[in-house]
């Protein structure tokens, strides 16, 4: 029997046929992301054309650094993947800062978007995150470690978050004191 002989491949290790890594380090071995991702909800929606029904999926995805900024996006795509991404891009472009004093928000705030309304209350410290469903998600990703809420009129999982984003838009810190005002109180 003659030796075979074999062709040197220029990769070693590499399965045979398989594909040569991408330029510009593709794959699973990307750059961490910056922020924390979770899908607040993934359906599968159709659209009914003159030809039939068109299926796609829509991500609610919520994205947050748990350090006082959180994004929210809501994005289709015909798979599921291309809709989370989607979702991802759309949810940064769309980050708030949650204004915090003494580990809580600052002030109680009710919200009304679309059916939904939201109410949150700050808690004292060591309390938790009283809050169900989106509004939990949204001020965990968000880093509020201390908060109450109420969700009233809806079961809505994306109508809950936004509203709980205009809320946070409309949180504000209280007015420091100035000197003259110190010394006259």
């Amino acid at each position: 029997m003659d030796e075979q002989k074999k062709k040197p491949s220029g990769r070693t290790g590499a399965a045979p046929g398989a594909r040569p890594p991408r330029a510009g380090g593709g794959g699973r071995h990307a750059e961490p992301k910056e922020f924390e991702q979770k899908i607040l909800d993934l359906s599968r929606v159709t659209r009914v054309t003159a030809g039939g029904k068109r299926m796609s999926f829509r991500c609610t995805l919520v994205i947050g650094d748990k350090k006082g900024r959180v994004g929210l996006g809501v994005s289709k795509g015909v798979d599921v993947q291309i809709a989370i991404d989607k979702a991802y891009r759309q949810a940064k472009k769309n980050v708030i800062r949650v204004p915090m004093t003494h580990a809580t928000i600052p002030h109680p705030i009710q919200v009304k978007f679309g059916s939904a309304m939201v109410l949150l209350k700050p808690a004292p410290s060591g309390t938790g995150l009283k809050c169900g469903g989106a509004v939990r998600m949204v001020l965990e990703f968000a880093g509020v470690p201390n908060a109450s809420s109420k969700i009233l009129n809806s079961s809505n999982k994306i109508n809950i978050a936004k509203a709980t984003f205009e809320a946070i838009k409309q949180l504000r810190l209280p007015k420091k004191p100035t000197v003259a005002e110190a010394v006259v109180a």
